[in-house]
């Protein structure tokens, strides 16, 4: 069980981005650090982490504070990252126990997904720092049917496998909280139009909509529940 805090900020605009907006580091936030920690020190012993998440969290300046102050109050510390600053993410790695890294697309294929010329060469620097720690990690592409072709995705997953990535999960790419063009793009195409032989060696996370049947086995049902913006 944890809490998840979103932190404000993201140099990039990712074609499915379903937080934009969080993007502004400058907007007004919802809730002040001293909240948080209260809502924390609340919850000794009935939660047992902390995730940050974003935005990109490593754009806050104040992140390894804050990841120092929660493991003072007796919680592991997970992180969501796209890995936009290597070395930014690379100062709070030894305090993290486990790290969600996304990787996009191929290296020169990024600026497609990010609107930024150099991000590949930032993600995959992260990337290698994140192999080169030892922390917990798994390594997320999300699959983009706008974007992605299928050569593409088996031809990354081959390059994560061949530099050590340990755990690599697609997963799909939604439609809910994103600009209305991309809703439009995507128009309602899953993971499986695009990969109907998904690469061996992969975990598929994949949405399901209310409604939708669901043809997997129970195991994989529960765990892609969890990941519906509705779900548990």
């Amino acid at each position: 069980m944890v809490a998840t805090a979103y932190l404000q900020g993201c140099p990039w605009r990712c074609t499915y981005c379903h937080n934009p907006d969080l993007l502004d580091p400058r907007s007004p936030g919802t809730h002040d650090w001293v909240e948080v920690t209260g809502f924390l020190a609340r919850r000794r012993g009935l939660l047992d982490g902390v995730v940050f998440s974003g935005g990109e969290p490593t754009r806050q300046a104040g992140l390894p504070a804050a990841i120092a102050q929660v493991r003072r109050l007796g919680f592991r510390v997970g992180l969501h990252t796209a890995g936009a600053y290597p070395r930014r993410l690379a100062e709070v790695l030894p305090s993290l126990d486990w790290v969600g890294l996304d990787i996009k697309a191929p290296r020169d294929r990024y600026h497609r997904i990010t609107g930024v010329a150099a991000s590949g060469e930032a993600a995959f620097g992260s990337l290698a720092a994140v192999l080169a720690s030892g922390v917990d990690h798994e390594v997320r592409v999300t699959v983009d049917p706008t974007t992605h072709s299928a050569a593409e995705i088996d031809g990354l997953v081959a390059e994560l496998d061949r530099l050590g990535a340990g755990r690599i999960v697609l997963q799909e790419a939604r439609g809910q909280g994103a600009g209305p063009g991309y809703v439009a793009a995507l128009a309602g195409r899953r993971l499986r139009d695009l990969l109907a032989h998904p690469p061996a060696g992969v975990e598929l996370r994949e949405t399901v909509p209310p409604g939708d049947p669901v043809r997997r086995s129970p195991v994989a049902a529960a765990a892609a529940v969890r990941e519906y913006p509705g779900g548990v």
